[in-house]
């Protein structure tokens, strides 16, 4: 079957920066774009280099990438080492890509807000008027699972016999690479390890130090078994 041609004169732009909610918003573009007809593209703007992301930013822009592969977004767009202004980052992007509609959530513009000093919407409207923007509320329930547990740090698993051990040191025997979500409150390292295995993005139990099962699992729904 032929794929749908896609209206040129159109373009969705999701913003997203680094937290629990540029998942959904990125979906909430990609219904947008495929009601249109029209391209979708994803960005997001960091005033450091990628080499110089930490742990958490780096999974959370390859899981983006990841994600808009399979929305069949027409580009992931990273703006690294961007120093200045996020909203003229955003209004040059959209003239490079026709725009006509931008999608931002709300604690996208507050954080970037922070940044310019001044509301992000009112800024681009005078950026570019000429685009339509989608400021998407955060809903109330959804929230950051990331707060049960510490900051994420790069950490890695090794083979020991049939089950994987929690490190912390790089080694020629390491079998994968990722970051370790420590629970709060805990003396052992016990919590969620997220890395990246054929191409997708897991996230597996760790207790003790060793990870037993590959099972995909939430980070909410770890803390209520834990709270049983």
């Amino acid at each position: 079957m032929a794929k749908k041609k896609k209206r040129m004169d159109e373009g969705i732009l999701v913003c997203i920066y680094y937290g629990p909610n540029g998942e959904r918003l990125i979906r909430r573009g990609s219904k947008i774009a495929q009601m249109v007809g029209c391209p979708l593209y994803i960005l997001t703007v960091d005033p450091k280099p990628f080499d110089e992301l930490d742990a958490e930013r780096s999974m959370y822009i390859l899981k983006w990438k990841q994600l808009a592969k399979e929305l069949e977004a027409d580009a992931f767009i990273l703006r690294d080492n961007e120093p200045g202004q996020a909203y003229k980052v955003i209004a040059e992007v959209a003239r490079e890509k026709n725009v006509s509609q931008i999608v931002i959530g709300q604690t996208v513009q507050s954080r970037w807000e922070q940044i310019t000093k001044e509301y992000i919407v009112n800024l681009l409207l005078r950026e570019i008027p000429f685009v339509d923007l989608h400021v998407i509320s955060v809903a109330r329930e959804i929230r950051d699972p990331h707060s049960i547990y510490e900051k994420g740090l790069r950490a890695y698993l090794k083979s020991e016999g049939d089950q994987f051990r929690l490190v912390f040191k790089h080694s020629k025997d390491i079998v994968y690479e990722g970051i370790f979500f420590k629970e709060i409150g805990t003396d052992f390292n016990n919590g969620i390890f997220r890395f990246i295995k054929d191409g997708e993005t897991l996230q597996v139990r760790v207790l003790e130090d060793m990870v037993s099962d590959f099972t995909n699992c939430d980070m909410e729904t770890v803390q209520e078994d834990d709270n049983e």
